[in-house]
């Protein structure tokens, strides 16, 4: 899962952004968003770049809005890639997906011990190779989105268990658009589970949260997936 694409328009992180706070969830930091409240959580799971990405927090902040708790937990213990410090490889071995997906599942622990009774999960590429596994248990989350995801093979998509979304770019070296329809494919054939898979012309990988948020075009592409997450949410987790 590494590639230009993979670390292009790196966002500049800010430990500071966002209308949430810090808590431990699950033995990790996590950005927390949302009403205590709420019997509803989503978990949104970054890119390489983490949890202080400011344009995560922000649609963080927008899901918890529409009535969930919102989790964004930082899977890189205080190390997302920085590009001028880290082999993105070396970086990537360190961080591998199937320990995200032990860590997500801790996390949904915790909140269901909390009194949380329903979790829908989504992940960008890096996290969506994360959600694409939590994906397998039916009793860990209730629905997945997959945005922008690393290269997930039909194998492991087979092993899905709860509806699942997958948002992709037309223009994507790492997830490209022949994948998608592979995998849409694939999921069509499981009639035992809904399944949605959508491309999205004239964007590239990372598209969802590494946005210029001066570029309208740009807003207007990530807002409709953003939209497009959200009703699945309300779909399968309201």
């Amino acid at each position: 899962m590494s590639g230009p694409q993979c670390i292009k328009n790196p966002p500049t992180l800010n430990s500071t952004c966002g209308a949430g706070n810090l808590q431990d969830i699950g033995g990790l930091s996590s950005y927390v968003t949302g009403s205590v409240d709420s019997k509803l959580a989503i978990l949104l799971i970054s890119d390489v770049f983490g949890y202080e990405a400011p344009n995560l927090r922000k649609l963080a902040d927008k899901v918890a809005a529409a009535g969930y708790l919102v989790v964004v937990p930082d899977f890189f213990y205080g190390e997302p890639l920085d590009r001028e410090k880290h082999d993105i490889q070396t970086w990537l071995k360190d961080h591998g997906t199937d320990k995200g997906c032990e860590d997500g599942k801790a996390v949904v622990e915790h909140l269901k011990s909390n009194g949380v009774s329903a979790i829908g999960a989504a992940g960008f590429c890096w996290g969506g190779l994360v959600v694409s596994k939590l994906a397998k248990y039916e009793s860990t989350i209730g629905a997945a989105v997959i945005l922008h995801p690393g290269p997930i093979a039909v194998d492991e998509i087979n092993e899905v268990k709860v509806p699942i979304a997958i948002l992709a770019a037309e223009n994507d070296h790492i997830f490209p658009p022949d994948q998608a329809k592979l995998l849409d494919e694939a999921l069509s054939a499981k009639s035992e589970i809904e399944s949605f898979v959508k491309i999205f012309p004239g964007v590239e990988h990372g598209w969802t949260v590494r946005y210029n948020i001066e570029d309208e075009s740009a807003v207007k592409s990530a807002e409709e997936a953003h939209s497009d997450m959200l009703n699945w949410f309300t779909k399968f987790i309201k």
